[in-house]
């Protein structure tokens, strides 16, 4: 009986990450999303909107991994359907299996599994959305926009900051002797994390003809590919 309501919450788990909340959110202002969902979603149907998504992936996150503790099932299970609701925001059922990068939905899942670790990894989401934020009250002070400032337009700081703290969480873990299941579950979460930064849309990029090289380090240190270098990132 364990091992079926295990599983059954791992099935959940992912059929909740799946679940197109975004494109939902979109369709309350008769728009429709394209390339990065969560800045589609800011640009086309608004501020307010996008927060409200930004909330919901990191709610549902959580979710598999709270309602694991609260009915007392093991952890292994729990730190499986955590996994579980990342692959499904990242490769969704509903949706041809081409979703997110999974940035909300794993620091959600990671704050319910184990927050002593998280909050190590929450000083580099911090500093990288700091630094983001900074430099564009920075540049609304500047009379020439043609000046560079870290944190706005192309800022690496964000996706540096979201990779460095993704690292730290497997790392903080064993260091403050989590269980294993707790910090493999880290482990996993970070490698799916540069797994789908590397893979999401990369068609297009080798079509275009960049270099590997290239396509490499945007992937993996600016989350996204090179049809994506001149929008602007969200979160």
């Amino acid at each position: 009986m364990d091992i079926l309501i295990g599983a059954a919450l791992v099935v959940g788990a992912y059929l909740l990450g799946s679940a197109p909340q975004l494109s939902a959110l979109a369709r309350l202002r008769h728009t429709s999303l394209s390339g990065d969902y969560h800045m589609s979603l800011w640009y086309r149907a608004g501020k307010l909107i996008a927060v409200m998504g930004i909330l919901g992936e990191f709610i549902r996150g959580a979710i598999p991994v709270l309602v694991g503790r609260f009915l007392g099932i093991n952890l292994t299970a729990v730190a499986v359907a955590g996994i579980a609701v990342v692959c499904g925001q990242m490769w969704p059922v509903f949706n041809k299996f081409n979703g997110e990068k999974g940035n909300t939905t794993g620091v959600g899942m990671a704050v319910a599994l184990a927050y002593r670790p998280f909050l190590a990894a929450a000083i580099c989401f911090a500093i990288g959305a700091g630094i983001r934020v900074f430099g564009r009250i920075l540049r609304r002070r500047r009379s020439d926009p043609r000046v560079p400032v870290v944190g706005g337009p192309f800022s690496l700081s964000m996706p540096l900051g979201m990779l460095a703290g993704f690292l730290v969480l497997p790392i903080t873990s064993w260091l403050l002797e989590e269980p294993v299941e707790i910090t493999s579950a880290f482990g996993v979460l970070f490698v799916l994390i540069v797994v789908r930064r590397l893979t999401a849309g990369l068609t297009r990029d080798l079509k275009a003809g960049a270099g590997i090289k290239q396509i490499f380090i945007d992937r993996l240190f600016l989350d996204r590919g090179l049809s994506q270098s001149t929008q602007n990132e969200l979160p």
